[in-house]
This record gives C-alpha cells, structure tokens and sequence, in this order.
C-alpha cells in the first residue's frame, strides 16, 4: 500500500512508526525540497568504526588525523563505552562539517545514520538459536518536508539504494561488542581498557602498527597469511581488532557478521 499525502508528519514531536521491510513509505531528499540540508544542523553524530574507515579513506587521511580534525570523544553515559562523535563546522548552527549547500561533500562516503534516515533500525538476536531479527520503524521529524514528496518505496528498497547493507553487517560487530561488555564489565570501562577499544576500533592505522607484533594476535590463532594482509586491507584489519577487542576486554569474540539478518520484521 502506498501511503497517502495525509500522512506527511504533522506539528509536534517527533514519533517513530514501526513499518515492515516490505511496507510502502513515501520520501526523498533532494535540493528541491524545502528542508534540504536542514538535518545536517543541530549535529550529534555518532561515528561507528566503520564510519570513520570509509570516511578518513575518502579524505586521504589516517585515521588518526581525521579523529584529531573531524571527532570529539565521550564515554557513552548509557553503554560506558568511548563515543566518538563529528565535531560541528561552527557553535552557531552546529552544522556537519562536510555539508555544503549544494549536499553532502561526502556523499558516497556518508555515515550510517545519514544513508539510513529516515528510517530507524534496531536488531535482536534470539538467545537460543542465535537468530537475529530487524526491525524498523520510520521517524517522522515536524520539520522533515521529504515526506510529502510522491517518490514511494518500501524499506528493502530503499535501504538497497541506499548501500545501506555493508554498514549494517560492520556496525553490527560494535553491537555484539556492547552485549559482551555488558555480560562481562557493566558500567563504564576504565581508563586502560577505555584505550584498548579506542585504539583497536577508532584508530585503526595505530592497531595496525600493533598487529605487526606476531604476540598481540596469538590467541585470535590467526595463520601467517592472514596477518600478512592486515598490513594492506583495512575490512580485514577491522574485523581483526573487533575479534581482538573482544577477547582481550571480556575474554569472548563477537559474532562476526550479523548484519543482513535473515529475519526481518
């Protein structure tokens, strides 16, 4: 079914209407569109690992210099993990530091909550069988106007025009980090081990100078070949320090690639 004009969001708050991955739901983004740019004001952008991997890689930069240029860092107040988060272009407006006013200047490169807006996704495993379902749900800001335009599409469309995927199934790691965290360390990390998961996850050109050490990676049983590529591959390296991370701090590796689930809501 596809939803009428009526249903563009009204005055208020904002409000999250779950929707089903094959559910009709009517948006776009584009220059013509009254708001255009106007939601990359006001910034609080969590960067996730890969995030920051797809974007210092755009901007030629190690991953060092574009957290030093780009990011701000907090303990997460709810996880007790390290934040990192883009740094806004001014304290006016707070804007993204890569917006322009003809659109992103990073567009291919964007965050995941960029690609994913206006959509919200959340995931659950099955604690027996080990299943992980997707829900999603659309949020409905009073000031979003993509809403009353006629492009309509379902959310499996429009998450595959969006690439959407390949973030999902590397962003996923960092969520099965939190839950072993969450099993093994409640509360926030302390100060060593709040470095350990900096290092190896956000600075991953540091991690790599350490993964040269045949010692940091021996219980991860790794064969020489294998570590013979971290030196050259970033996706591999990433996947590395997760599984790294997760058995130096909580004594467990994540299950690797749960994005794409095969259960979706």
């Amino acid at each position: 079914m596809i939803p009428s004009k009526t249903d563009a969001p009204s005055a208020g708050e904002p409000r999250l209407e779950p929707i089903g991955i094959h559910q009709r739901f009517r948006f776009s983004c584009h220059p013509g569109v009254p708001c255009f740019n106007l939601c990359c004001r006001d910034l609080n952008q969590f960067l996730y690992p890969y995030d920051i991997l797809r974007l210092r890689r755009r901007l030629g930069l190690t991953s060092g210099e574009f957290l030093s240029a780009y990011t701000r860092q907090h303990v997460g107040p709810e996880t007790g993990l390290p934040v990192v988060s883009l740094r806004p272009a001014s304290s006016d407006h707070r804007e993204c530091p890569f917006v322009t006013e003809a659109g992103c200047a990073v567009y291919e490169d964007r965050p995941a909550s960029c690609r994913t807006y206006p959509l919200a996704r959340a995931v659950s495993r099955n604690r027996e069988t080990g299943r992980v379902t997707e829900h999603w749900a659309v949020l409905r800001e009073p000031h979003c106007r993509g809403f009353e335009t006629d492009n309509a599409q379902t959310v499996a469309e429009f998450i595959s025009d969006q690439e959407t995927a390949v973030y999902n199934r590397y962003n996923d790691l960092l969520l099965d980090i939190l839950r072993l965290k969450n099993q093994k360390m409640p509360g926030p990390l302390p100060l060593r081990e709040r470095h350990i998961f900096h290092l190896a996850l956000y600075d991953l050109d540091a991690f790599r100078q350490k993964a040269t050490d045949a010692a940091t990676l021996r219980d991860l049983h790794l064969p020489p070949e294998r570590i013979e590529r971290l030196q050259t591959e970033d996706i591999a390296l990433l996947e590395v320090a997760h599984r790294w991370v997760g058995r130096v701090l909580f004594g467990k590796e994540p299950v690797l690639g749960i994005g794409g689930a095969d259960g979706v809501d």
